[in-house]
């Protein structure tokens, strides 16, 4: 048995939330509009980016030997076109549930890691249907296409 070593990159970007929800698939979105600007060469290749549904508390590794973390999800509350803040480690009400928030899998990493915690930052982008079967609406799209150029020259400042 050989044992395969993962390089991880300094940046992470976990997007989350679901697709099939309409502007809930703002973060996987997110994802699939910078991998592209990685292809293309027009973002740099210093991150791993990981979509899913929801947090969960194995994700707390998925942070291990980062210096950067960026949540980015869906945000009913975030002021147009987005917000992008610190997050802090907290134990929360979501810390022993299914699903978590970034502030509780925080403190998981904290106590599960024993390694300095990353930056992390919650990029909640502004949206408003939910509905089960719908798209993104227009508007959530045009905050979408400026989180992805806020996203990208975040990303040049890592380099």
């Amino acid at each position: 048995m050989s044992l395969v070593c993962v390089e991880h990159k300094p940046v992470l970007l976990l997007g989350y939330g679901n697709p099939s929800r309409g502007d809930d698939g703002l973060g996987p979105a997110l994802l699939e509009m910078i991998e592209e600007q990685r292809a293309l060469g027009r973002a740099p290749d210093i991150f791993d980016a990981l979509t899913d549904y929801q947090l969960q508390i194995e994700h707390a590794l998925d942070m291990q030997k980062r210096q950067l973390v960026v949540f980015i999800d869906a945000s009913v509350s975030a002021t147009a076109p987005f917000d992008y803040s610190r997050l802090e480690p907290c134990r929360d009400n979501s810390y022993t549930s299914h699903a978590m928030s970034p502030s509780a899998l925080l403190a998981v990493y904290e106590q599960v890691c024993g390694e300095p915690l990353p930056d992390a930052y919650l990029l909640g982008i502004s949206a408003y249907q939910f509905d089960l079967g719908t798209s993104i609406t227009a508007q959530a799209c045009e905050h979408l296409g400026q989180a992805r150029d806020f996203v990208r020259e975040l990303l040049f400042q890592y380099v």
